[in-house]
């Protein structure tokens, strides 16, 4: 912190700007703006405070508004016109849109971390951790691999071989207890990917019961879009997908159990696929869940980690930078959950998803076929299905006292939504506030139409028209960033530290009899050397960062004013009181959920 005095020989008034400039010197030449604070003179003078959280570099000026929050409409003299339209037009310089990969939702044109925006890249403290944790992620591949390379692989208890010595006590029950069938229906409801399960009043026409079993009516579609993608040559081997439905009955006290498996679609002039029961021999019914479970890996990774968390976060950090100026009191609303989002997906794109990455070396949709399943699943971005109260309605799952994350994605949606308004009413007093705002319908539009590709068929809408349906967008936006990427993320490491449990490939195709042996699920399961780099995949895209930001904790104060701090002040006493709420309710559970306690979800997708 450095402070300086200036005289002034006559009274400025409010002060609207200052503008700064650094000394250029060849060697140090970027410094990292927080904010500056002008104090007027004597005891009762005026203090203005100007925003920035920003790189200063070379010898330009920089020019930074007060950090009163303003719309075209509250700026009636055009005193900031200028600097608004000047600032958007650099940013849409720094922030282009770019394409990845054909038929993909948009995201920055930044082929490797040195194409992005300074103020996009990890600060120090980041950085360290993100790079450290991939250190020991790999230094452990190799040590595992190097142990393993000449021991038998044959028993099932030989995958605790690669498991991490750092498990928590809900990984250690998840390998204890993986087999049980009620524990393979409660991942469905609370385990690292709770956004398939969805209600099913008639049965699927896919499926045909024996006989006997007409009497069943609780049923579950799900996972279907797996059907007809190429799956992945691992090292000349072929790997193996399946398209599996599975039905699961909601027991009245809250048991979610499976009843019957279809691995595989019914295929025109082919006997049926057989239909795997509880009842079938072990080894069979077992496999069987192996098979939904490593599907289950991959929508989790792929759409609902990938494509619904980070990259729909992308196209709202990048429609934001261009769209909304600095001033503008949505950007300041938003900006802290869009941290270091651009960063962590270039990453991804350059090393998990990208041409020889993790997922074309061990997963079984890699090789391409993760492309094509993000393709077919742009159509399944919905905008109800961002919003928790609409999403959990259409999944029937409102409700249902054992879906935690049902629970819990609703109360921090409302307590989201009572921020948003709160900001919301201090600037848009009228519908017609909120139509006459040219910057936030270019922002909500070029979300919709540009990022999204069209998203208006999907739900989305293209202009906002009212209070009530900015609150309800932004909303959205804020929860995406922070509570939906948390219920997805955070999981992964207790519940895929058991391979077994979600295998990220199986190397035999699906069984078509029952006659099902330890030895072929050995054979089906990964081997040790792909389980071990599926173990550092789920540590690099899962590890705690000691920098994580919780949930409305962020250290930056882009607003000046009481009214926007007090309506902050309120948000982070409802998330405690939450927080509470949830830790006195996990006390009585056998297997607390924690992925949506507000102290555990992350302010942004920084990780």
């Amino acid at each position: 912190v450095m402070e300086f005095q200036a005289e002034v020989k006559e009274s400025l008034g409010p002060l609207l700007f200052v503008k700064i400039r650094k000394e250029h010197f060849p060697l140090d030449d970027a410094w990292f703006c927080n904010w500056i604070s002008v104090q007027g003179p004597g005891a009762e003078g005026d203090e203005f405070r100007f925003p920035c959280y920003r790189w200063v570099e070379g010898s330009g000026i920089l020019s930074l508004p007060e950090g009163t929050g303003r719309t075209l409409v509250e700026d009636p003299q055009g005193l900031f016109k200028k600097h608004r339209e000047e600032e958007l037009e650099e940013r849409r310089k720094l922030y282009r849109w770019g394409n990845w990969k054909d038929g993909l939702i948009l995201n920055v044109a930044a082929a490797n971390l040195g194409d992005l925006p300074p103020d996009e890249r990890f600060l120090e403290d980041k950085r360290f951790d993100f790079e450290t944790s991939q250190f020991k992620g790999m230094a452990s591949l190799v040590m595992k691999d190097s142990l393993n390379f000449l021991a038998c692989w044959n028993d099932l208890d030989d995958f605790k071989r690669i498991v991490w010595c750092d498990h928590s006590e809900l990984a250690v029950k998840v390998r204890d207890s993986w087999k049980e069938d009620a524990f393979f229906g409660y991942q469905f409801l609370n385990g690292a990917n709770p956004m398939l399960l969805r209600r099913s009043s008639r049965l699927p026409a896919r499926l045909v019961f024996p006989s006997g079993m007409e009497e069943v009516q609780a049923q579950l579609e799900q996972e279907l879009q797996l059907d007809g993608i190429k799956a992945n040559v691992i090292l000349c081997s072929q790997q193996y997908l399946a398209a599996p439905l599975v039905m699961l009955k909601l027991q009245p006290d809250g048991k979610l159990l499976p009843m019957v498996i279809q691995l595989q679609l019914p295929s025109t002039g082919s006997p049926p696929p057989p239909l795997f029961l509880p009842t079938d021999p072990p080894m069979a019914w077992l496999l069987a869940k192996c098979w939904v479970r490593s599907s289950d890996f991959q929508l989790h990774e792929l759409l609902s980690h990938l494509l619904r968390g980070h990259l729909m976060a992308e196209v709202i950090a990048m429609a934001t930078m261009r769209c909304l100026p600095s001033i503008h009191p949505i950007f300041k609303l938003i900006i802290p959950h869009l941290r270091y989002t651009l960063e962590i997906n270039v990453r991804a794109r350059n090393g998990l998803v990208s041409e020889n990455g993790i997922f074309d070396q061990v997963v079984s949709t890699g090789g391409g076929g993760h492309v094509e399943l993000l393709k077919r699943a742009r159509t399944s971005l919905t905008y109800r299905s961002f919003c928790p109260p609409d999403d959990l309605t259409d999944r029937g799952l409102l409700g249902v006292k054992s879906s935690y994350y049902a629970q819990d994605a609703l109360r921090l949606w409302e307590i989201i939504y009572r921020y948003v308004e709160g900001i919301v009413s201090l600037h848009y007093k009228t519908d017609k506030a909120v139509k006459e705002d040219l910057e936030l319908q270019t922002w909500c539009r070029e979300i919709t139409e540009i990022g999204l590709l069209g998203a208006q068929d999907q739900g989305f809408p293209m202009s906002l028209e009212s209070w009530g349906q900015l609150c309800h967008f932004v909303t959205m936006c804020i929860f995406t960033c922070t509570g939906q990427h948390s219920s997805v993320h955070l999981g992964q490491l207790d519940w895929y530290d058991w391979v077994p449990n979600a295998p990220c490939t199986m190397r035999l195709p699906p069984p078509t009899t029952k006659d099902v042996t330890l030895e072929m699920v050995m054979a089906t399961l990964p081997n040790f050397h792909q389980a071990s780099l599926q173990m550092s995949m789920t540590w690099l895209t899962a590890f705690l960062s000691p920098s994580q930001v919780a949930l409305g904790q962020h250290e930056e104060e882009y607003f000046s004013g009481p009214e926007p701090k007090a309506v902050l002040k309120k948000f982070r006493e409802e998330l405690a009181a939450l927080d509470k709420e949830i830790e006195v309710r996990n006390a009585k559970l056998d297997m607390p959920y924690e992925y949506l306690r507000p102290s555990r979800v992350e302010n942004s997708v920084a990780i």
